[in-house]
């Protein structure tokens, strides 16, 4: 059985990452460069980890699946980064960061990892400034700020529309830095398929050449895991066709604990899909919620003419516009949390007031923000927004307001870790997007930025030294051995069999099979049916992946069929589990709805007694339960509340 100890330190809040600093070991100099450590993901937690654990004199060996670690999909998130520096004057500070953050994640979160995450905001600001990230700045010279959901202060730092791209740029700089000097070795094209233990350590991973097809094995004293998240479990999401969370499902497997898989973020300001061949969707930056307004028509009569064509929304006048979220979350308005209005704009759709073919759009109209401030203005600030949601849309989003959608996004779940970051296998780190650690239920907009750089940049780099530290005298890691042998001989055995079944079905027509069951049953509202039909279904499907998939090619060559089938064959598993721990959550919480938990308001209506906890689910077998072990959640800095955004 698994046991989870959080390690977090004892005493007052704001004191604890000091103490800890304070209290963990360090590994000399002299030492650092007897020690390899395998980073695997180059967004901005891998990139900055790997950059920062090479420029303190580690071996530092890095892998992405991609040409070049700058097409990593950190780029995509576009609004902005959280910091609580208090630049606009209106009383944020650390502790407001902290506190947002944890009412956000709707008190699923560990305390002493978030109030860290927001402690260390401030250094990462100053960090990218130093690399030269190009913030938009105020006249007078300081960074500017902009407000994003579930705050009521201005703390977003941004580079127009492409924070993400600039930030990433600004990492990826720091890295070919430690790739010059010789601390990193890049390995681009190269897929993680299998963890390799010894002796019950994570020592190496087995990963396939996406170029040649050739199986290779990488030997480290440490293994540190920064591969983002799985919302391509449901097909359609926002997405990098190539994101997956297969490395991390199969350190799942070796022993690593996984934790809130149903805790899964959908975005409400997206795209809406427009047909039955699309292959992702497109997310508008939360940030068009500063300045645009969500509505839809008031009169049932209007909608049916906007979808017939007869009718513009701009022709629509001011008093038939509801603008539901203003109107139900007054304090908030058209900035509350991602899950609050995502569900609203459901419950809109669903009342019959969607505004596109399909029903399922509402409008984010600028208009108002465009007779305040001027088109120019807007232009500055989202222009190349605006560029991309015409370029895919054909309407001109000056003119007439843009329809989106909520989709998925974001996952919170993850592999479990402690206050280290590091897994319940020894020598095991995960890292943003792949741990569950800062998030909750619920991760604020501008956060995921955030959190990535926090762990790369300002906590990794000291607590993997505690681990290391015990592992001076360890010699290099051979990949001669039995263990890596066994390793490598699994992973070519899983392709052969993939091969060898020759079906009918390819590879995306059984994902969008899956897609189909996930969203359906496992989207933004979740009931006990449909979780257990999710889990039947999904149960049936996998059983005919492994009869009717059809890989078409070799594996001696680069075969993108391939490898959609290898992470397919882990989402049809990890779905499983997302529906599993959806059925055990008898509660709503941020982006995890159970129909029948509820408010009278239709708000999430959570279950303290029962759920204050994060659910660890340990493997036990294929095609046997899970085992679910639990870490119970204390609050100490702040009270247990049902989350308020009305006042």
């Amino acid at each position: 059985m698994i046991k989870l100890d959080s390690k977090a330190p004892q005493g007052p809040l704001a004191e604890k990452w000091s103490k800890h600093k304070a209290e963990i070991k360090v590994v000399s100099p002299a030492n650092k460069r007897k020690l390899d450590i395998i980073v695997i993901g180059t967004g901005l937690g891998g990139a900055s980890a790997a950059a920062s654990l090479g420029e303190l004199g580690y071996n530092v060996k890095v892998f992405c699946i991609s040409d070049s670690p700058r097409r990593a999909h950190s780029i995509a998130a576009q609004g902005g980064i959280n910091a609580a520096k208090n630049y606009q004057n209106d009383n944020d500070s650390i502790f407001r960061l902290f506190y947002d953050t944890i009412k956000g994640g709707d008190y699923r979160a560990r305390e002493a990892n978030v109030y860290r995450l927001a402690e260390v905001s401030n250094l990462i600001i100053d960090q990218c400034v130093a690399q030269g990230v190009p913030f938009a700045r105020e006249y007078g010279g300081l960074l500017a700020n902009r407000s994003f959901g579930g705050a009521q202060v201005s703390r977003t730092f941004y580079a127009r529309g492409q924070t993400g791209q600039q930030l990433l740029l600004g990492a990826y700089a720091a890295l070919n830095r430690q790739i010059a000097q010789g601390s990193v070795k890049s390995y681009p094209r190269h897929e993680m398929l299998e963890l390799v233990m010894v002796e019950g350590k994570a020592r190496g991973i087995i990963t396939r050449n996406l170029v040649t097809g050739e199986i290779e094995r990488f030997g480290a004293h440490a293994v540190v895991l920064a591969t983002g998240g799985y919302g391509n479990v449901f097909f359609l999401s926002t997405n990098a066709m190539n994101s997956n969370g297969s490395a991390a499902w199969q350190c799942y497997k070796k022993g690593a604990a996984f934790a809130n898989p149903c805790f899964t973020q959908i975005h409400p300001t997206c795209i809406p899909v427009h047909g039955t061949q699309q292959s992702k969707l497109t997310l508008m930056s939360e940030s068009l919620r500063n300045d645009g307004r969500i509505w839809v028509p008031k009169k049932k009569e209007d909608v049916e003419k906007i979808r017939a064509k007869k009718l513009k929304a701009s022709q629509i006048p001011e008093e038939d516009r509801d603008y539901y979220l203003e109107r139900r979350y007054p304090a908030f308005g058209n900035l509350v949390p991602r899950d609050v209005a995502s569900r609203a704009a459901k419950e809109r759709c669903d009342a019959g007031f969607g505004v596109n073919d399909t029903g399922l759009a509402v409008f984010l109209d600028f208009s108002t923000a465009i007779a305040r401030l001027g088109e120019q203005t807007i232009r500055e600030r989202y222009g190349n927004l605006f560029q991309m949601y015409e370029k895919i849309t054909d309407v001109n989003p000056y003119k007439e307001p843009m329809t989106i959608f909520p989709a998925v996004h974001y996952t919170m779940g993850g592999i479990w870790v402690d206050y280290n970051l590091m897994t319940t296998i020894p020598g095991l780190y995960a890292i943003g997007e792949a741990n569950f650690s800062d998030h909750g239920a619920n991760r604020l907009g501008a956060s995921a930025l955030m959190q990535g750089l926090a762990d790369g940049y300002f906590v990794l780099p000291y607590t993997i030294g505690d681990y290391l530290s015990h592992e001076i005298q360890s010699p290099k890691v051979k990949t001669d051995t039995p263990e890596f042998e066994a390793a490598e001989k699994s992973v070519k055995e899983k392709i052969a069999k993939l091969f060898s079944i020759k079906g009918k079905d390819t590879v995306d027509d059984l994902h969008k099979k899956l897609g189909h069951i996930m969203w359906e049953n496992v989207g933004m509202a979740r009931t006990k049916e449909s979780l257990e039909k999710a889990i039947v279904e999904i149960q049936a499907l996998r059983k005919e992946f492994w009869v009717n998939v059809n890989v078409p090619g070799t594996d001696k060559e680069f075969n993108q069929e391939l490898e959609k089938a290898i992470r397919l064959a882990d989402f049809l598993e990890l779905g499983e589990l997302m529906a599993r721990d959806g059925l055990n959550r008898h509660e709503s919480c941020g982006g995890h709805f159970r129909v029948e938990m509820q408010t009278p308001e239709g708000e999430a209506k959570r279950d303290d007694e029962d759920f204050a906890y994060v659910a660890a689910w340990a493997y036990t077998g294929t095609d046997k339960e899970p085992e679910l072990v639990k870490e119970p959640l204390t609050f100490e800095a702040v009270h247990l509340a049902q989350r308020n955004y009305k006042d």
